[in-house]
């Protein structure tokens, strides 16, 4: 199997919440986040599935790789999409992942690494002297068979941030090949006595990127109150987590 190969139909993206300034959603991973060459994106499957009006605005305001699922917000309009964006880059936007990282994490801590992205843009790589300042906090919420579950706030909004920095520290995310994770995670590998079936191939406990945007909180567009929204852990990394737990 190939590395975060989705197989199967992409399920359109859950509304969390909606006004007449903001939209937001519970990404499924397998979605862009924004219109591109390959997949469909999120705005096109909301439409698709009668979800948001052919002709209702749905500005981007911020990004989730394809493979990470969670909460994504979109402005209605104009003037929120303008707010949104300034607080974005005030960095007054608390965010929160989940992150299945490999191995033993020690405990909980702060990565200050500078990051710049790589010429092909695929990569993002810790630079001291170019890179641009990222720091990410986390703690440590379980340890499963080989892996830790870990909640994560970057107070810095780079590229690939989140992954760069574990991988940084030596524990890349468990399913993340571009930076030292697997391809997949399969209960064989961590099961002793585990007996293959005869009759098919084992299918992956999960085979993406093992990342949740669990929660944002920033300040409404039009009341200026602040808010914060939340995504439910996704079936396919529960059922992970439940698997490992076990062993």
């Amino acid at each position: 199997m190939k590395p975060l190969e989705r197989r199967r139909p992409v399920n359109p993206p859950a509304i969390l919440y909606s006004d007449q300034a903001l939209l937001v959603v519970d990404k499924p991973a397998g979605l862009l986040s924004a219109p591109g060459r390959s997949g469909d994106d999120v705005r096109t499957a909301l439409r698709a599935a009668g979800l948001v009006g052919q002709g209702d605005p749905v500005r981007l305001v911020h990004r989730l790789d394809r493979e990470t699922s969670g909460v994504l917000v979109f402005a209605r309009t104009l003037a929120a999409q303008r707010s949104l964006t300034a607080q974005f880059h005030a960095r007054s936007v608390e965010k929160t992942y989940l992150a299945l990282a490999s191995g033993y994490v020690a405990g909980d801590g702060e990565i200050d690494l500078p990051l710049q992205v790589d010429r092909g843009g695929g990569r993002v790589r810790v630079q001291p002297r170019r890179g641009k300042p990222a720091v990410t906090r986390y703690r440590v919420l379980q340890r499963v068979a080989g892996n830790t579950l870990l909640e994560c706030r970057p107070l810095t909004g780079r590229t690939h941030q989140i992954r760069a920095h574990l991988a940084a520290i030596g524990h890349p995310l468990a399913v993340d090949p571009l930076y030292g994770g697997a391809g997949a995670i399969f209960l064989s590998h961590y099961k002793q006595g585990y007996r293959p079936s005869a009759r098919h191939d084992e299918r992956p406990l999960i085979a993406r990127l093992t990342l949740h945007a669990l929660r944002i909180a920033l300040d409404h567009p039009d009341s200026g109150e602040r808010v914060s929204f939340e995504a439910p852990i996704p079936k396919d990394l529960r059922a992970t987590l439940n698997q490992l737990a076990r062993l």
